[in-house]
């Protein structure tokens, strides 16, 4: 592990943690370009709060010195977390998290982009709502259309529907995907207290939350993390979309990304319905 800006962890305020695996370097520094500017609104409206990134290295990161010097600039100070190998994204996130002494912990992905505002909105929504626990933002796309990452809880049919057909014989099963992403609930304007599930591209939680649940569930080595985790908070806690806070993610499926995604997937799925319930249809 390497501290490369600050002696010590956050002991108040907010940590972040970001998971890296080959990551596409000119999106990552576009993503640590947004959380320098989204930290510099939060530091606006909170001087004195200290915001901590855990850069967690599972292989094949890039030269970042120069987006890690605009983080610094914005009071932002950066723990490189590396020499423990590929370890899956569960498990890298939760190396930072057992670390986090924060009030807030966002756990992010390297694809997100943060609305310069998006901390700041995050953190005001927390202060005005002690139930809340765990915050899931408004996401669009990179042309800024909303996607749906709320789910309710999926069918084996869901998953194969929506993470494996073409777009034309999707469409045959629009209205229950329809349901399966809450698009009855979901849109940019409404508070949703309760989703079953959020996405884990951007979980903002409350770190004593996420210490009360010890983080992720390490038997997920890539998908369906997100899942476990989303299920287990609510018997702590409330989540929230809270739409005020708003991020762009430029991810894609496991089908877009190859067979051995398409086999993590596969294998995820298996271990999330063995503990949690079989739904077929």
């Amino acid at each position: 592990m390497k501290d490369i800006t600050a002696p010590h962890a956050a002991a108040v305020g907010l940590s972040v943690s970001v998971v890296v695996y080959r990551p596409d370097t000119e999106q990552l520094f576009s993503t640590l370009a947004g959380l320098a500017a989204a930290s510099a609104s939060l530091h606006a409206s909170r001087p004195g709060w200290l915001i901590t990134l855990y850069l967690v290295d599972n292989g094949g990161l890039p030269d970042v010195k120069a987006a890690l010097t605009e983080l610094k600039r914005q009071g932002v100070s950066t723990t490189i977390i590396a020499g423990h190998g590929n370890v899956g994204y569960g498990r890298g996130h939760n190396l930072a998290i057992e670390r986090s002494t924060s009030r807030y912990h966002l756990v992010l992905n390297p694809d997100i982009d943060l609305a310069p505002n998006a901390l700041r909105e995050a953190c005001d929504f927390f202060d005005a709502h002690a139930e809340a626990g765990l915050i899931t933002p408004w996401i669009g796309d990179e042309h800024g259309h909303q996607l749906f990452l709320c789910r309710r809880y999926p069918t084996l049919l869901d998953l194969f529907a929506r993470g494996f057909l073409p777009a034309g014989p999707r469409q045959w099963f629009s209205r229950r995907l329809a349901r399966y992403e809450m698009r009855d609930k979901i849109n940019a304007h409404d508070v949703v207290w309760d989703p079953p599930i959020v996405s884990g591209c951007f979980m903002l939680f409350r770190t004593s939350v996420l210490k009360q649940l010890a983080g992720f569930d390490a038997r997920y080595f890539l998908y369906f993390e997100d899942y476990d985790l989303s299920l287990r908070a609510h018997d702590v806690t409330r989540i929230v979309y809270a739409p005020s806070v708003r991020v762009l993610h430029h991810g894609g499926g496991a089908a877009r990304k190859g067979f051995a995604h398409i086999r993590m997937f596969i294998s995820s799925a298996f271990k999330f319905f063995n503990r949690f319930g079989w739904k077929w249809l």
